[in-house]
């Protein structure tokens, strides 16, 4: 996706590549042959429920993949442009004049945060939902732009804490203590869910085979690495200001310590994958002089981070050749 503002106008625009497509349609035709295969070797009623929809499932993402349309909303002045592409059809569009919206309002979407979009209520009745608002950094001031543009002067845009208008910018949840002892307790409960199959086995004098000793000395290790660093998983709370930021962690112990980065600290900031999320998902990295590392919580897409990391860069001057892109 690539959004776009230029000029006095505001474009937001949602693109979907060639290689998306051709992911999607790959996956779909792997989904519907699975559940063609179900559906002509399973008997039960559930299986075939579950085939199914997996059917349902597998049409609508092919289809979602070979006809999903492209947008582009051009808002200029008292007006908003809606066009729609798809891959195979003639281009949509549609004008939507300021005196047809009777109400709108910025959303931020609750499975991702760093994502805001324009909702628009028209006096028909329907609604419309807009590609995502660009550069997370800067919704402040495009909520502003857009409603300049359409003399909308009641768009208040919802809470940001990475937007760059903010006095302080934060990235992440503020660690807790009781995080980490949570984590404990369940490392505990599975190592001793798991011991039982062994302690049992040991009370009747069974041999314990090869793979049960593995698997019983990785539990082991994993659930001692589990309980040993339960307080560090819970990662770092960013608090950016003008000239410093603050990081917020743990100790191995529970125990809450704090850091404080100038830009004279910093050998590079960039970014890097998340290893602890699902998707392409990245977190901003920087190394210090004296060669170590932080790594902040997950915020968003590639461009979503580098935006950040820029804002982060811009307000601690770190100089140009310590970013990294």
């Amino acid at each position: 996706m690539t959004d776009v503002t230029t000029g006095s106008e505001v474009r937001l625009r949602k693109n979907t590549s060639s290689e998306g497509r051709l992911v999607g349609a790959g996956l779909a035709t792997f989904v519907l042959f699975i559940s063609v295969c179900n559906l002509a070797t399973w008997n039960g009623y559930a299986e075939i429920v579950a085939a199914l929809v997996g059917l349902v499932i597998g049409v609508a993402m092919l289809y979602e993949a070979a006809f999903g349309a492209d947008e582009l909303w051009t808002i200029a002045l008292d007006m908003i442009v809606v066009e729609k592409t798809r891959p195979f059809g003639q281009p949509n569009t549609r004008f939507i004049r300021r005196e047809e919206i009777s109400g709108i309002r910025i959303n931020r979407d609750k499975a991702d945060p760093t994502c805001f979009r324009l909702a628009l209520q028209l006096t028909s009745g329907e609604r419309l939902i807009s590609p995502q608002l660009p550069e997370v950094t800067h919704v402040r001031e495009t909520t502003a732009r857009i409603a300049e543009q359409l003399s909308f002067v009641d768009i208040d845009p919802p809470v940001n804490p990475l937007d760059a208008t903010n006095l302080e910018m934060r990235i992440g949840e503020p660690v807790r203590k009781a995080a980490g002892t949570e984590r404990r307790i369940v490392a505990l409960i599975i190592a001793g869910l798991c011991a039982i199959r062994y302690a049992y086995r040991f009370w009747n004098g069974a041999p314990l085979t090869t793979a049960e000793i593995i698997f019983g000395v990785a539990v082991a290790v994993i659930a001692l690495l589990s309980f040993r660093y339960a307080h560090t998983s819970a990662g770092a709370f960013w608090i950016v200001h003008h000239g410093e930021l603050r990081v917020e962690r743990l100790t191995r112990d529970g125990k809450p310590i704090v850091d404080t980065i100038t830009g004279s600290d910093v050998a590079t900031i960039g970014l890097a994958p998340d290893s602890r999320a699902e998707g392409e998902l990245y977190v901003v990295r920087i190394d210090l002089l004296s060669g170590q590392k932080f790594l902040s919580q997950s915020i968003g897409t590639k461009e979503e981070t580098q935006a950040v990391s820029d804002e982060i860069a811009r307000r601690l001057g770190i100089a140009p050749e310590g970013v990294c892109r």
